[in-house]
């Protein structure tokens, strides 16, 4: 738990392009945006982006928004991954671009759930497209995020 309380502790803020994997893979930021340049080292059998590679970009987008829909809990709470869903939908062949969004009704939820017990689980859907505006892949992440 040490380890981890770092992260979340209220120190300057830890940006997602510093996390060891995301780093290594050269996902990059721009105003709370992620992309991914197309690269040797992120390619697959087919030289396509890897699976995995996308699912770093999606998972990393849903964290920052996330993030971003409650600035206040930020060093008060510790989010974990609970679920994921990935849905691949063409081959990933030039840079892409991640873009997360959440449902207004479930983050209302959220936040009650969080105000009444400390805890709650928010999903984030993120959608990542190509520089020509195809979508390579779907996602839905489910966070659970509670007070430290």
């Amino acid at each position: 738990m040490a380890r981890l309380s770092r992260y979340f502790r209220k120190e300057p803020k830890l940006k997602a392009t510093d996390i060891p994997f995301v780093r290594h893979i050269e996902i990059k930021e721009k105003n709370n945006e992620l992309s991914l340049n197309f690269n040797e080292n992120i390619l697959n059998h087919i030289k396509t982006i890897h699976a995995s590679a996308q699912f770093t970009l999606a998972e990393t987008q849903s964290g920052i928004h996330l993030q971003s829909l409650f600035p206040e809990l930020e060093g008060k709470v510790i989010p974990v991954l609970r679920d994921a869903q990935i849905k691949y939908k063409k081959p990933a062949q030039e840079k892409i671009i991640a873009f997360a969004s959440a449902d207004e009704e479930a983050i209302k939820k959220f936040k009650r759930q969080f105000n009444k017990k400390g805890r709650g689980s928010l999903q984030i859907k993120v959608v990542i497209k190509d520089i020509n505006d195809v979508v390579t892949c779907q996602a839905t992440f489910t966070w659970f995020v509670q007070v430290l």
